[in-house]
């Protein structure tokens, strides 16, 4: 049995108005996507807006995170930052903080040599938390490939990846040459993730649509191909926008549609162009007007 099944949702970071962390409101969707059947939370993550917390900020929002769960559903924190041991503090706080696991970047701020790459997560398994290595070559400079990948499992606590190159022919390579499980880390790739293997998937869009995301991993799961096909090609427009620069903007719009308002995004993200919000509002409620 995998250890990080099911749908984890990236979560986004509530703020106020004037830009303060909403640590109530953080606290209310926790509970709120645990009664709506999510298997696990992720918090801090680029979708957290990490990187526009002061530390104090971020740890906080990793203990409230771990606080509002209550045992309930797993908690895995991201802990990307510019140097290792920054990475590594984030880990240890993360373990002394009782969460599940961590999802790690490789170095971010820098375009590292494999044999550097590997002594990043080197250092990250010392603490002896369970890594979920995190392969973004869009956005950073690294390619954690499946050869690479062969290499970071031989660490004991790296059991996972969450595999974001939105390449579907990784998951079969990954699962050839490695003992790693899979979690399928974009959107759009959230049914034939699983199909072809993904245990996991860590999710965006389910911070609005928790219910529905769980649905569609479910059947996927479970090989029922035209179920499951018929609700994604629903959700499938809104799922792109996991996959963009302004995914943040995006899916804390689509909250306000689910009527689950999260506030503003930090600068330097700024509102969206009308015409933006026009087609993710269409989007929405083809997702959700099946019938």
């Amino acid at each position: 049995m995998a250890r990080f099944e099911g749908v984890y949702v990236a979560i986004v970071t509530p703020f106020t108005a004037s830009y303060e962390v909403d640590y109530k409101r953080l606290t209310e969707l926790c509970d709120w996507l645990i009664t709506q059947g999510v298997h696990g939370l992720v918090p801090t993550g680029s979708l957290g807006e990490y990187a526009t917390m002061s530390n104090e900020e971020r740890a906080k929002v990793v203990e409230t995170v771990i606080a509002a769960a209550a045992g309930r559903v797993p908690v895995v924190v991201g802990s990307a930052s510019p140097s290792t041991q920054q990475a590594v503090a984030w880990v240890r706080h993360a373990k002394e903080s009782g969460a599940a696991g961590v999802m790690a970047l490789p170095p971010i701020n820098y375009r590292p040599l494999e044999h550097e790459v590997i002594a990043h997560y080197e250092a990250l398994n010392t603490v002896g938390l369970p890594i979920i290595a995190y392969n973004n070559p869009h956005d950073y400079k690294i390619d954690l490939t499946p050869d690479l990948l062969a290499t970071l499992s031989k660490f004991e606590n790296v059991v996972a990846v969450k595999e974001f190159s939105g390449d579907i022919r990784r998951v079969h390579d990954i699962l050839a040459k490695t003992d790693l499980e899979v979690m399928i880390g974009v959107d759009d790739l959230a049914l034939e993730g699983p199909l072809f293997g993904a245990t996991g998937w860590i999710s965006g869009v389910p911070n609005a649509l928790p219910k529905e995301g769980v649905e569609l991993f479910n059947l996927a799961r479970e090989g029922k191909v035209k179920e499951a096909s018929e609700l994604y090609r629903h959700l499938l427009p809104l799922f792109h926008y996991d996959a963009i620069p302004q995914l943040v903007q995006s899916i804390k719009y689509m909250m306000e549609l689910a009527d689950f308002p999260v506030g503003p995004t930090r600068p330097p993200r700024l509102p969206l162009p009308e015409a933006d919000y026009q087609a993710i509002k269409k989007a929405f409620e083809y997702a959700v007007n099946r019938k």
